[in-house]
């Protein structure tokens, strides 16, 4: 039996730009949106946030499935300029390269190495580090109109915090490069039709589905239900080399001069003048 004392404590109330709802049966439903009384969140805070919550959701174990959703017409997003104006405070900054690197290595890895269900509920418009929670969930449901899109060749950075490791599986590698060499968006209609989300229904059925889906799993056998996820995602683990090196790429990429041209070019409405390559 696990010895209670050992559990570790988890101070729920850290989390300043997620939402949180305890559920019957053990289910968790996070939104992306600041709690009540807390201002508008950084995507600074957001990102870090969300690679805490992961361990936090596997070490409770009063919770048994998570579901994560957004607001409106928008999964994840950040409220006003606040993701360019902190990236163009501190370009090729070494400190907060590195803070990159180990969150997206914890969402990631937090999310394929939780033994527990997660449901993402994916209600429109997803990119970034809030497309690569949505994806790397367990079951997807996504809005058929919910717009997606891996925008990091748009900023002039290596796709790396979760493309490389699960689009090729879920849809294909000939897709996969389409969507991100191209920057190609999609609809979730399209999505599930190519297999990158498990399910797309009108925007209003879906965080039901997603809870309705969520709630046979927490009322299901736990240990079996929880074995099966672990060894059903052997297969992402298996992608783990290309994960890591297509982040390490992406940092590197924060170094270089594209990514202040692409948001520079991003505030001033006009298209990117990218820099030519170094010879290779």
């Amino acid at each position: 039996m696990p010895i209670d004392d050992l559990r570790p404590t988890i101070d729920w109330g850290k989390y300043q730009t997620l939402t949180l709802e305890r559920r019957d049966n053990g289910i968790l439903l996070i939104t992306i949106a600041a709690p009540d009384g807390y201002p508008a969140p950084t995507l600074t805070r957001r990102h870090t946030e969300i690679s805490y919550i992961w361990r936090d959701f596997a070490d409770d174990p009063e919770l048994r499935v998570a579901v994560i959703t957004g607001t409106g017409e928008r999964f994840w997003t950040v409220e006003g300029n606040d993701g360019i104006d902190e990236m163009l405070a501190n370009p090729g900054n070494y400190d907060n390269t590195v803070n990159l690197i180990r969150e997206g290595l914890a969402n990631t890895h937090g999310i394929v190495n939780c033994d527990k269900p997660i449901v993402s509920a994916i209600n429109g418009e997803a990119m970034g580090s809030g497309l690569a929670t949505g994806l790397l969930a367990d079951i997807s449901v996504a809005s058929t109109d919910a717009r997606l899109i891996d925008g990091h060749l748009l900023q002039g950075i290596t796709a790396g915090d979760h493309s490389v490791m699960i689009w090729p599986l879920l849809c294909g590698l000939a897709k996969a490069k389409l969507y991100l060499l191209a920057s190609e968006d999609l609809t979730g209609e399209v999505a599930e039709r190519i297999g990158l989300v498990s399910l797309a229904v009108p925007p209003s059925e879906v965080l039901d589905t997603a809870l309705g889906i969520a709630e046979r799993m927490a009322t299901g056998p736990q240990h079996a239900l929880r074995w099966t996820k672990r060894s059903l995602n052997h297969w992402l683990r298996t992608a783990t080399p290309a994960f890591e090196a297509s982040l390490g790429f992406e940092a590197m990429s924060f170094f270089g001069p594209d990514l202040v041209e692409a948001l520079t070019a991003q505030v001033e409405h006009r298209p990117p003048n990218f820099a030519e390559p170094l010879p290779w």
